[in-house]
């Protein structure tokens, strides 16, 4: 590795460990507003950071780990990040193991659309989701030996899955 590439690489690493620092404080602040608890771990995999709210003793962050709420709390928190550094933030925001919870639904969703395949369809349409969910449902799609797209624009951006070649 090249000293400018670890220098990329270690600056990298630093801004990734600032924006969890920032969202950490920003959560946090949430979560004393909403006299709820939890306990808040940061890491940085993959070129994002990751901050991840899970369940203290005693605490109740269910109200926040519903998809759509954790989708929304992650928006206003990557604002947060940015309006701090001046820069664009890919941070994923976990509540209470919701991402988990999604990524098991998101294989069920998969397997249905890869039973109808088998079954004779040419392709199956998979309903609107965030980039972060498309993309693992990309990841999905690759495992079990099938080829999936993104197709739409916007709000209506989906994936498709259909046989490799």
């Amino acid at each position: 590795m090249t000293a400018v590439h670890e220098e990329t690489v270690e600056r990298s690493r630093d801004q990734l460990e600032e924006e969890g620092d920032i969202a950490a404080d920003y959560i946090e602040e949430l979560l004393d507003i909403c006299d709820l608890d939890g306990d808040i771990d940061i890491d940085a995999r993959n070129g994002r950071a990751y901050v991840s709210v899970n369940a203290g003793d005693g605490a109740n962050i269910a109200v926040l780990s519903k998809p759509e709420t954790v989708s929304a709390l992650q928006e206003l928190t990557r604002l947060a990040v940015q309006t701090k550094t001046g820069a664009f933030s890919r941070l994923i925001l976990d509540i209470g193991g919701s991402r988990d919870a999604r990524r098991v639904e998101l294989g069920a969703l998969v397997s249905r659309a890869v039973e109808r395949i088998e079954a004779g369809a040419t392709e199956a349409a998979l309903p609107p989701m965030s980039s972060y969910e498309r993309k693992l449902v990309h990841d999905l799609v690759a495992e079990r030996g099938f080829h999936s797209e993104s197709r739409g624009e916007g709000a209506e951006r989906h994936t498709v899955i259909t046989r490799v070649g």
